[in-house]
């Protein structure tokens, strides 16, 4: 049987498992299907994704980790996952309150704020376009803020017509070869925003996304539609806090803030995965 861990982070869910001694990996080669498999809601425990915490080689790292979508493939970066992932590497005594760890998208340094709460200091983002219009799609705004993200603005997040224009958008070849995420983003006044996603990976709506959040904040601040920082309201009716600089052309030192929730602590059997 596997420990693990269910943590969500403003309703975006995963499943953590302590992995330092690569003990999954090797036990499960074919790791895409097996993810597939835990991550199917009704049939396993269900999630928006796998977390494995593994000892990072550079001593000076407290900890890599491998993320995992819903859908078996291996992503670059997840907000919500990471301050998830750093609750638990604190409290198994892998890190300390102030920490840092490898992910593909490079080394995300976080802080333990509280309990339930964790600071994350985002990637620099990159290839910032306010206002793009691939052929066949509406205007919107792109940049990657960790995974590639395009944000349009809509009047009201709750009527867009998400899966639709999402999986169009996620699968339009001016996003080839990877695809990219799409948020949907309502302004509720000069620091605040509704937030709707559609995520690669998972290929369809989830209740939260923090490089989401992150893309969407940037883009309505660089559009002029709203001042920093910026609180973004997901679906799941939680607010996550984005904050950043900007010298007039580029954005840094971006940070995340919001609640990371472990709901139990379990084991995997194999009728977990053996369906």
């Amino acid at each position: 049987m596997i420990e693990f861990y269910k943590a969500n982070g403003a309703g975006n869910d995963f499943i953590i498992i302590d992995d330092r001694n690569q003990k999954v990996e090797g036990e499960f080669p074919n790791i895409s299907d097996w993810v597939k498999k835990i991550c199917a809601r009704r049939f396993s425990v269900g999630a928006d994704g796998v977390i494995l915490i593994q000892n990072d080689p550079d001593k000076s790292i407290d900890f890599m980790w491998k993320f995992y979508n819903s859908d078996g493939s291996e992503a670059e970066m997840c907000g919500n996952g990471a301050r998830c992932a750093s609750r638990i590497a604190y409290e198994l005594g892998v890190a300390g309150k102030k920490l840092a760890f490898r992910t593909k998208a490079g080394i995300i340094r976080a802080e333990i704020l509280a309990h339930d709460r964790v600071k994350v200091y985002m990637s620099d983002p990159k290839d910032l376009t306010c206002s793009v219009t691939p052929v066949g799609l509406p205007e919107g705004g792109f940049v990657d803020s960790g995974v590639p993200h395009m944000v349009y603005p809509v009047e009201n997040v709750a009527k867009c017509n998400l899966e639709e224009l999402g999986s169009k958008t996620r699968y339009h070849n001016f996003f080839n070869p990877n695809g990219t995420n799409v948020d949907f983003i309502e302004i509720i006044d000069k620091h605040s925003i509704k937030m709707r996603t559609y995520e690669r990976g998972v290929e369809g709506e989830t209740l939260a996304c923090g490089t989401g959040a992150t893309a969407s904040a940037l883009i309505a601040f660089a559009r002029g539609l709203v001042e920093r920082p910026v609180t973004v309201h997901t679906v799941a009716d939680k607010e996550l806090i984005i904050d950043f600089r900007y010298d007039g052309k580029n954005f840094s030192s971006v940070t995340m803030e919001g609640t990371a929730l472990v709901s139990y602590k379990g084991y995997l059997n194999e009728d977990a995965y053996l369906w």
